[in-house]
């Protein structure tokens, strides 16, 4: 393995501790990846371990392609849309996908999250919800994708399903996902607060 890759699992490996301790995720779901600046590769957390759990020895090396160059275990059916926006976004290079309650509470009402405040309203302009598909389909990636096509997009919700955050950092994107859960946060105070 070379020094670059070894970095960035030490970096995703970081980054995943700091979203399961601020509760962004919880046992074994959700996605985490990293891509090599200068390789076609991408380093991501596989199927069936969770954030907090990420080793240098569990973690996949994938090409952009979804083959795998190092690791042994399981790829999540997360992988395809992380692999997808990467190639659609090149000036993507970290991306984060959890089960965050308040966002996967908007996007299973199938709402988009309303974005209020004026730290979200600037730096995330808005947050598409993306519709649903049985989950790890093609179809379900290939919408992700074309959600995250247009450069302005940092955010998405995945209808019944979480959020993704997207950064031309992985703590940037980790960033991304700790605003889109406080937004949504904040939209659902308002909204019950308007409904008494």
């Amino acid at each position: 393995m070379d020094d670059l890759t070894e970095t960035k699992m030490r970096e995703l490996i970081e980054v995943a501790k700091r979203a399961f301790h601020v509760h962004l995720q919880t046992g074994t779901g959700g996605n985490i990846s990293v891509r090599v600046e200068g390789a076609n590769h991408v380093v991501i957390k596989p199927s069936g371990v969770g954030f907090n759990g990420c080793t240098p020895d569990n973690l996949l090396v994938v090409d952009l392609e979804g083959k795998i160059l190092q690791g042994s275990s399981k790829p999540s059916k997360d992988m395809p849309f992380h692999l997808g926006i990467y190639r659609v976004r090149p000036d993507v290079n970290g991306i984060v996908h959890v089960h965050s309650p308040w966002a996967t509470a908007w996007a299973s009402l199938g709402e988009e999250i309303p974005v209020l405040t004026l730290q979200s309203s600037s730096k995330l302009g808005r947050i598409p919800l993306v519709p649903g598909g049985k989950d790890g389909s093609k179809e379900a990636s290939e919408a992700v994708v074309e959600a995250f096509r247009t450069p302005s997009i940092l955010a998405a919700t995945l209808q019944n399903h979480g959020a993704v955050g997207v950064g031309r950092t992985l703590l940037a994107a980790e960033e991304i996902a700790e605003l889109i859960e406080e937004t949504a946060h904040v939209a659902m105070l308002v909204r019950l607060a308007k409904n008494r």
